[in-house]
């Protein structure tokens, strides 16, 4: 075998393997559904489709319950949304929350222009998702500008 031919299958071998890794990490609308952990695995948040779009529900917490000495809530009760800008909605279980909200598919890895709420502050973020990989799912949120912002990496 000539010095050339090593060259030429040594770059067929590389470009092939570019190709493929690039195919792997490209992934299809419905890949962020399912159930996920925060960061601090403190929470499982279920990503599911509504209408033609993707929103978000916390369905477990580690600590459902307050805990004695709560100043946030009755001790042994369920966690609610006392942090919600809505009167009406400050009685709602955490548990069931809808915090993920109408996220559009954006083609390969990532989903844009949805909302993110978070029941520990009561703000409400734009947000955007990447899938890093399978069980990695990052999410953005911020005001304004996606530079200002948090990156919460979830896993599953």
């Amino acid at each position: 075998m000539s010095f050339w031919n090593g060259v030429r299958i040594m770059l067929s071998l590389f470009v092939l393997a570019a190709l493929t890794a690039g195919a792997a990490i490209a992934a299809n609308a419905d890949d962020i559904v399912g159930v996920w952990f925060n960061g601090e695995k403190d929470a499982q948040i279920e990503i599911f489709k509504c209408g033609g779009k993707y929103c978000g529900k916390i369905v477990w917490l580690k600590d459902p319950n307050y805990p004695e000495g709560s100043k946030d809530g009755i001790p042994g009760t369920p966690k609610i949304d006392h942090h919600n800008p809505d009167p009406a909605h400050r009685k709602d279980p955490i548990i069931e929350l809808q915090i993920v909200h109408e996220f559009v598919f954006a083609g390969e890895d990532r989903w844009k222009d949805g909302r993110v709420y978070d029941p520990k502050n009561g703000k409400t973020y734009s947000g955007k998702m990447t899938l890093v990989s399978p069980r990695q799912l990052d999410l953005r949120g911020y005001i304004g500008i996606s530079l200002i912002g948090r990156t919460a990496t979830w896993t599953r």
